[in-house]
Protein backbone atom coordinates (compact mmCIF):
# COMPACT_ATOMS: atom_id res chain seq x y z
CA UNK A 1 0.00 0.00 0.00
CA UNK A 2 1.24 3.58 -1.18
CA UNK A 3 -0.69 6.91 -0.59
CA UNK A 4 -0.77 9.50 -3.08
CA UNK A 5 -1.80 13.02 -3.04
CA UNK A 6 -1.44 16.82 -4.86
CA UNK A 7 -3.08 19.48 -5.93
CA UNK A 8 -3.77 21.58 -8.95
CA UNK A 9 -4.05 25.59 -8.69
CA UNK A 10 -5.30 27.46 -11.48
CA UNK A 11 -4.99 30.98 -9.89
CA UNK A 12 -1.16 30.05 -9.76
CA UNK A 13 -1.36 31.73 -6.30
CA UNK A 14 1.25 29.92 -4.19
CA UNK A 15 4.93 30.63 -4.77
CA UNK A 16 6.96 27.34 -5.07
CA UNK A 17 7.87 26.97 -1.52
CA UNK A 18 4.33 27.43 -0.34
CA UNK A 19 3.03 24.93 -2.82
CA UNK A 20 5.97 22.28 -1.77
CA UNK A 21 5.00 22.80 1.77
CA UNK A 22 1.11 22.42 1.39
CA UNK A 23 1.62 19.22 -0.67
CA UNK A 24 4.22 17.85 1.62
CA UNK A 25 1.44 18.54 4.60
CA UNK A 26 -1.14 16.92 2.50
CA UNK A 27 1.21 13.51 1.89
CA UNK A 28 2.43 13.78 5.38
CA UNK A 29 -1.02 12.46 6.40
CA UNK A 30 -0.60 9.17 4.01
CA UNK A 31 2.60 8.32 6.11
CA UNK A 32 0.21 5.01 7.62
CA UNK A 33 -0.12 3.73 3.70
CA UNK A 34 3.91 4.33 3.06
CA UNK A 35 6.40 3.99 5.58
CA UNK A 36 9.92 4.07 3.72
CA UNK A 37 9.79 6.89 1.58
CA UNK A 38 8.11 10.49 1.37
CA UNK A 39 8.57 12.72 -1.99
CA UNK A 40 6.85 15.98 -3.12
CA UNK A 41 6.97 17.32 -6.95
CA UNK A 42 6.27 20.53 -7.31
CA UNK A 43 6.08 22.87 -11.06
CA UNK A 44 4.91 26.56 -9.42
CA UNK A 45 4.34 27.85 -12.87
CA UNK A 46 1.53 25.48 -13.60
CA UNK A 47 0.33 25.15 -10.14
CA UNK A 48 0.91 21.73 -10.02
CA UNK A 49 2.08 19.52 -6.46
CA UNK A 50 2.63 15.64 -6.55
CA UNK A 51 3.19 13.96 -3.59
CA UNK A 52 3.94 10.76 -2.48
CA UNK A 53 4.43 8.36 0.48
CA UNK A 54 5.91 4.77 -0.63
CA UNK A 55 5.28 1.13 0.75
CA UNK A 56 8.47 -0.43 -1.19
CA UNK A 57 7.95 -3.71 -2.50
CA UNK A 58 8.93 -3.94 -5.73
CA UNK A 59 12.70 -2.29 -6.56
CA UNK A 60 13.86 -1.05 -2.90
CA UNK A 61 16.03 1.46 -4.61
CA UNK A 62 16.40 4.85 -4.73
CA UNK A 63 15.71 4.60 -8.67
CA UNK A 64 12.28 3.15 -6.81
CA UNK A 65 11.69 6.88 -5.43
CA UNK A 66 8.37 8.71 -6.29
CA UNK A 67 7.15 10.90 -7.85
CA UNK A 68 8.93 9.77 -10.52
CA UNK A 69 9.78 11.74 -13.91
CA UNK A 70 9.89 9.68 -16.99
CA UNK A 71 13.16 9.41 -19.13
CA UNK A 72 12.30 12.21 -21.18
CA UNK A 73 10.97 14.53 -18.00
CA UNK A 74 7.21 14.71 -20.12
CA UNK A 75 5.92 12.86 -17.82
CA UNK A 76 6.13 13.01 -13.32
CA UNK A 77 3.76 10.36 -11.62
CA UNK A 78 2.53 9.80 -8.15
CA UNK A 79 1.69 5.99 -7.92
CA UNK A 80 -0.15 3.97 -5.82
CA UNK A 81 -0.47 0.33 -6.22
CA UNK A 82 1.30 -2.32 -8.48
CA UNK A 83 1.50 -3.64 -12.16
CA UNK A 84 1.61 -7.40 -12.16
CA UNK A 85 2.49 -7.42 -15.82
CA UNK A 86 4.85 -4.95 -15.52
CA UNK A 87 7.62 -7.62 -16.73
CA UNK A 88 5.35 -8.73 -19.84
CA UNK A 89 5.44 -4.89 -20.61
CA UNK A 90 8.69 -4.18 -20.16
CA UNK A 91 10.07 -6.93 -22.69
CA UNK A 92 7.58 -5.74 -24.91
CA UNK A 93 9.25 -2.80 -24.75
CA UNK A 94 12.48 -3.18 -25.21
CA UNK A 95 11.48 -5.50 -28.56
CA UNK A 96 10.16 -2.08 -29.94
CA UNK A 97 12.28 0.56 -28.63
CA UNK A 98 16.32 1.15 -28.97
CA UNK A 99 17.85 1.10 -25.47
CA UNK A 100 18.71 4.35 -24.88
CA UNK A 101 15.66 5.62 -25.87
CA UNK A 102 14.07 3.43 -22.91
CA UNK A 103 16.54 3.84 -20.37
CA UNK A 104 15.24 2.37 -18.11
CA UNK A 105 17.57 2.47 -14.64
CA UNK A 106 15.60 0.12 -12.28
CA UNK A 107 13.59 -2.92 -12.11
CA UNK A 108 10.12 -1.67 -10.77
CA UNK A 109 6.27 -1.46 -12.36
CA UNK A 110 6.53 2.22 -12.27
CA UNK A 111 9.45 2.93 -14.40
CA UNK A 112 7.98 0.32 -16.68
CA UNK A 113 4.77 2.18 -16.42
CA UNK A 114 5.82 5.62 -17.45
CA UNK A 115 8.10 4.32 -20.26
CA UNK A 116 4.85 3.05 -21.83
CA UNK A 117 3.18 6.11 -21.62
CA UNK A 118 5.87 7.62 -23.41
CA UNK A 119 5.75 5.15 -26.07
CA UNK A 120 2.68 4.22 -26.28
CA UNK A 121 0.65 7.43 -24.81
CA UNK A 122 -1.70 7.34 -21.76
CA UNK A 123 -4.83 5.93 -22.82
CA UNK A 124 -3.55 3.58 -25.00
CA UNK A 125 -1.38 1.84 -22.04
CA UNK A 126 -4.31 1.83 -19.52
CA UNK A 127 -6.39 -1.09 -20.96
CA UNK A 128 -2.58 -2.72 -21.21
CA UNK A 129 -2.06 -2.70 -17.23
CA UNK A 130 -3.25 -6.00 -15.17
CA UNK A 131 -3.00 -4.38 -11.78
CA UNK A 132 -4.22 -2.68 -8.80
CA UNK A 133 -3.43 1.04 -9.02
CA UNK A 134 -4.20 4.74 -8.71
CA UNK A 135 -2.27 7.45 -9.95
CA UNK A 136 -1.60 10.64 -10.28
CA UNK A 137 0.16 12.04 -13.86
CA UNK A 138 1.05 15.09 -14.86
CA UNK A 139 2.00 15.67 -18.51
CA UNK A 140 4.50 18.96 -18.81
CA UNK A 141 4.22 18.42 -22.58
CA UNK A 142 0.32 19.27 -22.92
CA UNK A 143 0.36 20.56 -19.58
CA UNK A 144 -2.76 18.38 -18.16
CA UNK A 145 -3.52 16.12 -15.32
CA UNK A 146 -4.55 12.55 -15.21
CA UNK A 147 -6.25 10.50 -12.58
CA UNK A 148 -6.93 7.19 -13.18
CA UNK A 149 -7.93 3.90 -11.03
CA UNK A 150 -7.77 0.19 -11.72
CA UNK A 151 -10.10 -1.88 -12.88
CA UNK A 152 -12.17 -2.73 -9.92
CA UNK A 153 -11.26 0.26 -8.24
CA UNK A 154 -9.59 -1.80 -5.54
CA UNK A 155 -6.75 1.51 -4.89
CA UNK A 156 -8.82 4.49 -3.76
CA UNK A 157 -8.90 8.02 -5.18
CA UNK A 158 -10.45 11.26 -3.94
CA UNK A 159 -11.16 14.31 -5.84
CA UNK A 160 -12.80 17.78 -6.30
CA UNK A 161 -12.54 21.22 -6.47
CA UNK A 162 -12.40 23.52 -4.04
CA UNK A 163 -12.30 27.39 -5.67
CA UNK A 164 -10.09 27.28 -8.37
CA UNK A 165 -7.74 24.39 -6.92
CA UNK A 166 -8.38 21.19 -8.10
CA UNK A 167 -7.28 18.17 -4.26
CA UNK A 168 -7.04 14.92 -4.88
CA UNK A 169 -5.61 11.90 -2.39
CA UNK A 170 -5.85 8.04 -1.72
CA UNK A 171 -7.75 9.25 1.70
CA UNK A 172 -10.25 11.76 2.57
CA UNK A 173 -7.93 12.96 5.21
CA UNK A 174 -5.26 13.93 2.76
CA UNK A 175 -7.59 16.77 1.13
CA UNK A 176 -8.37 17.68 4.11
CA UNK A 177 -5.24 19.03 5.12
CA UNK A 178 -5.15 21.81 2.31
CA UNK A 179 -5.99 25.12 3.47
CA UNK A 180 -8.78 25.77 0.56
CA UNK A 181 -10.47 22.69 1.40
CA UNK A 182 -13.95 23.08 2.85
CA UNK A 183 -15.93 19.79 4.76
CA UNK A 184 -19.58 20.46 3.73
CA UNK A 185 -21.05 16.96 4.52
CA UNK A 186 -23.04 15.42 2.01
CA UNK A 187 -26.71 14.97 2.69
CA UNK A 188 -27.61 12.35 -0.17
CA UNK A 189 -23.98 10.71 1.22
CA UNK A 190 -25.30 10.33 4.51
CA UNK A 191 -28.83 8.34 2.96
CA UNK A 192 -26.58 6.65 0.69
CA UNK A 193 -24.96 5.39 4.06
CA UNK A 194 -28.03 4.71 6.11
CA UNK A 195 -29.29 2.51 2.99
CA UNK A 196 -26.01 0.62 1.90
CA UNK A 197 -24.25 0.72 5.50
CA UNK A 198 -21.56 2.78 3.06
CA UNK A 199 -21.04 5.73 0.74
CA UNK A 200 -20.83 3.96 -2.78
CA UNK A 201 -19.06 5.92 -5.68
CA UNK A 202 -19.15 8.24 -7.18
CA UNK A 203 -19.93 9.74 -4.08
CA UNK A 204 -18.09 10.93 -0.73
CA UNK A 205 -19.36 12.17 2.49
CA UNK A 206 -18.03 15.85 1.74
CA UNK A 207 -19.45 17.81 -1.04
CA UNK A 208 -17.46 18.79 -4.39
CA UNK A 209 -15.65 15.79 -3.30
CA UNK A 210 -16.14 12.37 -5.43
CA UNK A 211 -14.35 9.30 -6.11
CA UNK A 212 -13.23 8.14 -9.17
CA UNK A 213 -15.26 5.42 -10.52
CA UNK A 214 -13.02 2.13 -11.11
CA UNK A 215 -11.95 1.67 -15.01
CA UNK A 216 -11.91 5.27 -15.63
CA UNK A 217 -9.39 8.26 -15.99
CA UNK A 218 -10.10 12.09 -15.77
CA UNK A 219 -7.83 14.48 -17.70
CA UNK A 220 -7.82 17.74 -16.13
CA UNK A 221 -6.34 21.08 -18.45
CA UNK A 222 -3.76 23.50 -16.57
CA UNK A 223 -5.63 26.12 -18.24
CA UNK A 224 -8.84 26.52 -16.97
CA UNK A 225 -11.19 24.82 -14.98
CA UNK A 226 -13.09 21.96 -15.81
CA UNK A 227 -15.49 18.91 -14.30
CA UNK A 228 -14.36 16.27 -16.47
CA UNK A 229 -16.19 13.49 -17.23
CA UNK A 230 -14.18 9.72 -16.24
CA UNK A 231 -14.18 8.00 -19.73
CA UNK A 232 -13.52 4.83 -19.09
CA UNK A 233 -11.16 2.56 -20.40
CA UNK A 234 -12.42 -0.95 -19.82
CA UNK A 235 -15.72 -2.05 -19.33
CA UNK A 236 -17.22 -5.54 -16.86
CA UNK A 237 -20.18 -5.57 -18.68
CA UNK A 238 -19.04 -5.34 -22.38
CA UNK A 239 -16.75 -8.50 -21.08
CA UNK A 240 -19.82 -9.76 -19.36
CA UNK A 241 -22.05 -9.68 -22.68
CA UNK A 242 -19.21 -10.94 -24.73
CA UNK A 243 -18.92 -14.38 -22.68
CA UNK A 244 -23.34 -14.48 -22.96
CA UNK A 245 -22.51 -14.12 -26.55
CA UNK A 246 -20.10 -16.39 -26.64
CA UNK A 247 -20.53 -19.14 -24.03
CA UNK A 248 -18.02 -21.82 -23.35
CA UNK A 249 -18.39 -25.04 -25.15
CA UNK A 250 -15.68 -27.25 -23.35
CA UNK A 251 -16.66 -30.12 -20.86
CA UNK A 252 -16.97 -29.15 -17.38
CA UNK A 253 -13.53 -31.07 -16.32
CA UNK A 254 -11.59 -28.62 -18.97
CA UNK A 255 -13.32 -25.49 -17.66
CA UNK A 256 -12.13 -26.48 -13.68
CA UNK A 257 -8.74 -27.41 -15.77
CA UNK A 258 -8.68 -23.44 -17.46
CA UNK A 259 -9.55 -22.22 -14.26
CA UNK A 260 -7.17 -23.63 -12.59
CA UNK A 261 -4.66 -22.70 -15.02
CA UNK A 262 -5.87 -18.48 -14.57
CA UNK A 263 -6.23 -18.66 -10.83
CA UNK A 264 -2.60 -20.00 -11.19
CA UNK A 265 -1.60 -17.41 -12.95
CA UNK A 266 -2.94 -14.94 -11.14
CA UNK A 267 -1.34 -15.67 -7.51
CA UNK A 268 1.79 -16.24 -9.18
CA UNK A 269 1.61 -12.79 -10.11
CA UNK A 270 0.93 -11.37 -7.23
CA UNK A 271 3.53 -13.19 -5.33
CA UNK A 272 6.51 -11.33 -7.29
CA UNK A 273 7.66 -9.12 -4.50
CA UNK A 274 11.39 -7.70 -3.06
CA UNK A 275 9.67 -8.55 0.43
CA UNK A 276 8.06 -10.48 2.99
CA UNK A 277 5.06 -12.22 1.78
CA UNK A 278 2.22 -14.03 3.38
CA UNK A 279 -2.09 -14.18 3.14
CA UNK A 280 -4.80 -13.77 5.08
CA UNK A 281 -6.61 -17.20 5.55
CA UNK A 282 -9.95 -17.40 7.19
CA UNK A 283 -10.46 -21.08 6.30
CA UNK A 284 -13.29 -19.87 3.64
CA UNK A 285 -13.29 -21.03 0.11
CA UNK A 286 -11.41 -18.10 -1.14
CA UNK A 287 -8.73 -17.74 1.51
CA UNK A 288 -8.45 -21.37 1.10
CA UNK A 289 -7.70 -21.68 -2.22
CA UNK A 290 -5.45 -18.15 -2.65
CA UNK A 291 -3.31 -20.25 -0.12
CA UNK A 292 -2.99 -23.30 -1.57
CA UNK A 293 -2.36 -21.86 -4.97
CA UNK A 294 0.40 -19.95 -3.24
CA UNK A 295 1.72 -22.67 -1.25
CA UNK A 296 1.83 -24.86 -4.67
CA UNK A 297 4.22 -22.42 -6.67
CA UNK A 298 6.26 -21.58 -3.16
CA UNK A 299 9.84 -23.61 -2.10
CA UNK A 300 9.58 -22.36 1.34
CA UNK A 301 6.11 -23.05 3.62
CA UNK A 302 3.79 -19.57 3.40
CA UNK A 303 3.41 -17.45 6.26
CA UNK A 304 -1.01 -17.61 6.86
CA UNK A 305 -2.81 -15.17 9.59
CA UNK A 306 -5.80 -15.77 11.17
CA UNK A 307 -7.93 -13.93 13.76
CA UNK A 308 -9.67 -16.27 16.31
CA UNK A 309 -12.57 -15.29 18.77
CA UNK A 310 -13.41 -17.28 21.86
CA UNK A 311 -17.09 -16.81 20.87
CA UNK A 312 -17.76 -20.22 19.05
CA UNK A 313 -20.36 -18.77 15.85
CA UNK A 314 -17.98 -15.68 14.99
CA UNK A 315 -15.00 -17.46 15.48
CA UNK A 316 -13.02 -19.30 11.93
CA UNK A 317 -10.22 -19.88 13.32
CA UNK A 318 -10.28 -23.73 14.32
CA UNK A 319 -10.95 -24.05 9.93
CA UNK A 320 -8.07 -21.83 9.10
CA UNK A 321 -6.03 -24.19 11.56
CA UNK A 322 -6.92 -27.44 9.53
CA UNK A 323 -5.96 -25.99 6.03
CA UNK A 324 -2.84 -24.38 7.56
CA UNK A 325 -1.84 -27.67 9.01
CA UNK A 326 -3.32 -29.56 5.48
CA UNK A 327 -1.07 -27.20 3.27
CA UNK A 328 1.98 -27.08 5.84
CA UNK A 329 1.90 -23.37 5.76
CA UNK A 330 4.19 -21.44 8.72
CA UNK A 331 0.67 -20.12 10.16
CA UNK A 332 0.07 -17.45 13.05
CA UNK A 333 -3.04 -16.77 14.95
CA UNK A 334 -4.24 -14.40 17.15
CA UNK A 335 -7.36 -14.97 19.64
CA UNK A 336 -8.73 -11.97 20.45
CA UNK A 337 -11.13 -11.12 23.46
CA UNK A 338 -14.18 -8.33 23.40
CA UNK A 339 -12.12 -5.63 24.90
CA UNK A 340 -9.22 -5.83 22.10
CA UNK A 341 -12.40 -5.81 19.57
CA UNK A 342 -14.16 -2.88 20.75
CA UNK A 343 -10.88 -0.66 21.27
CA UNK A 344 -10.77 -0.96 17.74
CA UNK A 345 -13.80 1.17 17.21
CA UNK A 346 -12.05 4.59 18.26
CA UNK A 347 -9.58 4.00 15.69
CA UNK A 348 -12.04 3.81 12.55
CA UNK A 349 -13.34 7.33 12.10
CA UNK A 350 -9.32 8.17 11.01
CA UNK A 351 -9.41 5.04 9.22
CA UNK A 352 -11.87 5.44 7.45
CA UNK A 353 -12.40 9.18 6.72
CA UNK A 354 -16.33 8.90 5.94
CA UNK A 355 -18.55 6.74 7.69
CA UNK A 356 -18.45 2.45 6.53
CA UNK A 357 -20.69 0.07 8.89
CA UNK A 358 -19.12 -3.57 7.62
CA UNK A 359 -18.15 -5.12 10.99
CA UNK A 360 -15.42 -6.97 8.82
CA UNK A 361 -13.62 -3.95 9.32
CA UNK A 362 -12.78 -4.72 13.12
CA UNK A 363 -11.31 -8.25 12.42
CA UNK A 364 -9.01 -6.53 9.51
CA UNK A 365 -7.64 -3.81 11.21
CA UNK A 366 -6.60 -6.83 13.87
CA UNK A 367 -5.76 -9.36 11.15
CA UNK A 368 -3.44 -6.43 9.41
CA UNK A 369 -1.84 -5.51 12.45
CA UNK A 370 -0.85 -9.54 13.23
CA UNK A 371 0.83 -9.56 9.49
CA UNK A 372 2.59 -6.56 9.60
CA UNK A 373 4.88 -7.84 12.40
CA UNK A 374 6.07 -10.49 9.96
CA UNK A 375 5.35 -9.79 6.29
CA UNK A 376 5.08 -6.50 4.09
CA UNK A 377 2.53 -7.94 1.31
CA UNK A 378 -0.33 -10.31 2.35
CA UNK A 379 -2.93 -11.66 -0.54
Amino acid sequence: MCGIAGQLDLGRSCAEAELREQTQRMVATLRHRGPDDEGVWVDAGAGVGLGSRRLAILDLSPAGHQPMVSSSGRYVVAFNGEIYNYLEIRRELESQVADSALALRGHGDTEVMLAAFEHWGVEATLPRLNGMFAFALWDGRERGLYLARDRFGEKPLYYGWMGKVLLFGSELKALRAHRAFRGEIAREAVAFHLRYAYVPAPVSIYKEIVKLPPATFVKIRSDRREDAAPVPYWSVREVAERGLAKPYRGKEAEAAEELDALLRDAIRLRMISDVPLGAFLSGGIDSSTVVALMQAQSSQPVRTFSIGFYEDEYNEAKQAHAVAHHLRTEHTELYVTPREAMDVVPLLPALYDEPFADSSQIPTFLVSTLARHSVTVSL
